[in-house]
């Protein structure tokens, strides 16, 4: 039985996106009485908070991938016209309602609170330094807080990724007169783009200077181009490959999208089903999986009858990649759509290389250059701990990567659906993760004072994390797991897992950093999410069925929506017994 001092314990939560918010709704049902959340932002929601959405944003997953069971998701606005699409400014609302109706009261929440520096005190937990800035009095308070146990919620990635030759230095050295932004300052900056650049009628936007340049082919950099385009500006976007989507003229039926079916067929590291060894360890098994992955792909394409040879369609495979959009039903203002009618320019196939010395161009791999007044960087993010966490402490928790104890053969996965692979970065072999299931730092297993939430890959955010949120609550209380023995152990499980993203995703690991590098379970969430349940000794695939119709099983947030219930029951069965806890 767990001692009643851990419930007094002080946790620190960094990050109030969905991870960090549905972590400390967990935590204060099972007990906990003295948690703290802390955000930079001046609201809680994280990648929705208030400051970053804006009118146009919407999110990349149907409806209701985005909840949690405690809480209801209202319906969208034209929810058939845009496929059950949340916008940001939505998932603002229920982000913020979330706080009011589970947090607020019970747990203390810092808004404008920049994470300086963790220091962990081995034994003692850790002390968390934060600047806290009133940015309408204009006043900063620094201060150092001790806590004894850690969740880093930070979302993985949250600070921009800036490619050098791209950055504001490098503009100011070549004396470019326009503005540069990253994606993630849009919203504050909207204002001054729209005061920097003029309205432009479509019939005359192809004259010398483009208004706008996006550089970057994944989510966000055709979410900007598409509000500005819907503005009357004149954009265009560079990219050489840019992340595949998903699109339909009528949503998918839930059978198919919010059932086991996708994840099946993406295939996991462990096949545990007569189904999913057939779909990828039999040759025709693999035919019709990869002919089910190609026609989706093609009637995504054929939604926006996008034509052979368009830039459009020059993307990473739909089924080798991890970032997906999720586009929903097709929309006249939709990006793809704007593209289409020419309201949007693209250039494919190509880089941005730096800025040149006539102080108004951006120069491409290809030669070409871009005048333009704005550039919006849509380059991706690196990882959230490297300015908070100082490389001796993340190397003596083991947060970052290290050189694999064990060489893996990639092939050891003998599915025929991963025998014709793109080529991947062979340097990828030299390093493996050190993040055990995505949520522990292996270095740490047996301290149980620290984990990551928000850094697994996931189609499915909402039910991911609540059950995430469940594991790592039980982690914390010391609860019976199923957990490696040793930390050789965990790191030996990290290992095999590397290899097994080396060889399923081999030209997309190289995108990730170690905030990244713990578990890529996309489409594949719920095998994922079936190994956390099991970890905690609970029943696993919720969704039922028989052996004819439990892949087609619509997957439901009311079956995890009694976990704490479970873990208590299963305590309580625990209570007496003698087992070995790490």
């Amino acid at each position: 039985m767990q001692p009643s001092s851990v419930f007094g314990e002080a946790i620190i939560i960094v990050g109030t996106g969905a991870a960090g918010l549905m972590t400390a709704h967990t935590l204060l049902k099972d007990g906990f009485t003295n948690v703290t959340l802390i955000t930079r932002d001046k609201s809680v929601g994280g990648t929705w908070a208030k400051q970053r959405v804006y009118p146009g944003l919407y999110i990349n997953n149907v409806h209701g991938e985005y909840r949690f069971s405690d809480l209801a998701m209202p319906q969208p606005i034209g929810s058939s016209e845009l496929g059950g699409r949340l916008s940001g400014i939505d998932m603002c609302r229920y982000m913020e309602n979330f706080s009011r109706t589970f947090l607020e009261g019970k747990a203390r929440i810092l808004v404008e609170t920049e994470v300086l520096n963790i220091q962990h005190i081995k034994g003692s937990g850790w002390e968390v330094q934060t600047n806290s800035v009133n940015s309408d009095a204009c006043f900063s308070s620094l201060q150092t807080m001790r806590c004894a146990k850690l969740v880093l919620a930070t979302g993985g990635c949250s600070n921009p990724r800036i490619p050098p030759q791209l950055s504001n230095d490098s503009a100011g050295r070549a004396n470019f007169k326009g503005i540069v932004v990253h994606s993630s300052a849009f919203a504050t900056e909207i204002d001054n783009i729209l005061t920097l650049t003029n309205p432009t009628a479509r019939e005359s936007s192809k004259g010398p200077m483009t208004e706008v340049l996006v550089i970057g082919g994944g989510k966000s950099s055709r979410d900007i181009a598409a509000k500005l385009a819907q503005i009357s500006r004149r954009v265009v976007v560079v990219y050489d490959k840019a992340d595949p989507f998903l699109a339909y003229r009528k949503p998918l039926p839930d059978v198919i999208r919010k059932s086991r079916v996708l994840g099946l067929l993406s295939g996991h590291r462990v096949l545990t089903s007569g189904l999913e060894r057939f779909l990828h360890q039999t040759w025709i098994g693999s035919r019709i999986t990869s002919w089910l992955w190609r026609q989706i792909s093609n009637h995504s394409f054929d939604t926006f009858n996008i034509p052979h040879g368009s830039p459009l369609r020059r993307t990473h495979s739909l089924f080798w990649n991890i970032r997906t959009s999720d586009e929903g039903n097709f929309r006249p203002d939709n990006y793809f759509a704007l593209v289409q009618t020419g309201a949007i320019d693209v250039v494919s196939g190509t880089r941005a290389m730096g800025y040149t010395d006539d102080g108004t161009s951006v120069l491409l791999s290809n030669g070409d250059k871009i005048a333009c007044k704005v550039v919006v960087l849509a380059t991706g993010y690196s990882s959230s701990w490297d300015k908070i966490i100082q490389p001796q402490v993340a190397s003596e928790i083991g947060l970052h990567p290290h050189v694999p104890r064990t060489k893996f053969n990639d092939k050891e996965w003998d599915y025929y659906t991963l025998a014709e692979p793109p080529a991947g970065d062979p340097s990828n072999r030299n390093w493996s993760s050190s993040i055990y299931r995505g949520l522990v730092p292996a270095k740490s297993i047996g301290d149980r004072d620290i984990a990551i939430m928000g850094s697994l890959f996931t189609e499915n955010p909402g039910y991911t994390f609540e059950v995430c949120a469940h594991w790592v609550a039980s982690y914390f209380r010391g609860d019976r797991m199923r957990l490696p023995r040793s930390v050789d152990e965990a790191i030996a499980e990290c290992e095999i897992q590397s290899a097994w993203m080396r060889a399923r995703y081999p030209n997309s690991i190289s995108w990730s950093n170690e905030s990244y590098s713990g578990s890529y379970d996309f489409w594949s969430w719920p095998q994922a999410v079936d190994e956390l349940l099991e970890d905690m000794y609970l029943p696993s695939c919720r969704s039922g069925g028989n052996w004819l119709t439990w892949a087609f099983q619509v997957i439901d947030l009311k079956e995890i929506s009694t976990l704490t219930e479970e873990r208590q029951v299963k305590r309580d069965r625990n209570a007496g017994e003698c087992f070995d806890v790490l």
